[in-house]
């Protein structure tokens, strides 16, 4: 499809998915054909969705991006969930010559010296392997909140993705934490036990910490730069990213 059809029927979606709830925005999604994709990184909204995709038995294939750096929790919380769902969370990895080859230049923790480096880290372990998720996908599902910065204040139920040419729909757009914390207290939903220790937001072990008290949800993702909209690239169009760094 033309970027301008992808363009007009995001919009279309997006009307569409506000008047639903959780399980009809997916059941929606599910519906409309091709292959779709949703990228957990088992935090706590991702978590809700798979519930609902598991629990319903939907058509919507479930994918992680295994970094090759991700907390021990965050590994046993994988197979914890394709236990309890019966579903299979597919694993996409790095490639270990990009790894290699990262290391080369900057080291193997080079993330910490330079915005660059991280760019460059996360491009390696993330942005990559996600293009290898969403080869052939129609449409690209996350578990993305307005709640969660900032920079994610206006995020739509969907829209359309320039850099991959596809529909991105982000089911939980409007859910603050307290919905999500209810919803998975109400189902009975595994959780990574990071949460309860202060981390909100949990990416890589090394780039991320505990958040501080009044401190955004955020803000323990890569908590040395200043930038107060970093992020790993997975969500920033490719213009913005290069600003950022």
């Amino acid at each position: 499809m033309t970027a301008i059809t992808l363009i007009e029927e995001a919009g279309t979606l997006n009307s569409r998915l506000a008047a639903l709830d959780l399980a009809g925005r997916l059941s929606l999604v599910a519906g409309l054909g091709g292959r779709v994709v949703f990228t957990t990184s088992l935090g706590i909204e991702d978590q809700v969705i798979t519930a609902e995709i598991g629990n319903h038995r939907l058509p919507i294939e479930v994918a992680t991006l295994q970094t090759g750096r991700l907390f021990p929790e965050t590994l046993a919380l994988i197979d914890e969930t394709e236990s309890q769902y019966d579903i299979r969370i597919v694993r996409y990895e790095p490639e270990q010559a990009d790894i290699d080859a990262y290391a080369a230049k900057y080291g193997l923790n080079g993330f910490y010296e330079s915005v660059e480096a991280r760019h460059a880290c996360c491009g390696v372990r993330k942005l990559k392997p996600l293009a290898r998720a969403l080869s052939g996908a129609t449409i690209w599902i996350t578990g993305l909140r307005r709640g969660q910065s900032a920079n994610r204040a206006d995020t739509p139920f969907a829209e359309y993705d320039p850099e991959r040419n596809l529909i991105k729909v982000n089911p939980l757009a409007d859910w603050d934490i307290d919905t999500i914390r209810a919803y998975v207290a109400d189902n009975g939903v595994p959780v990574n036990p990071l949460h309860q220790r202060g981390y909100p937001s949990i990416g890589c072990e090394p780039c991320t910490r505990a958040i501080k008290p009044g401190e955004p949800e955020r803000a323990g993702r890569w908590w040395w730069e200043n930038d107060e909209k970093r992020e790993c690239g997975l969500h920033v169009h490719e213009e913005t990213a290069a600003v950022a760094q």
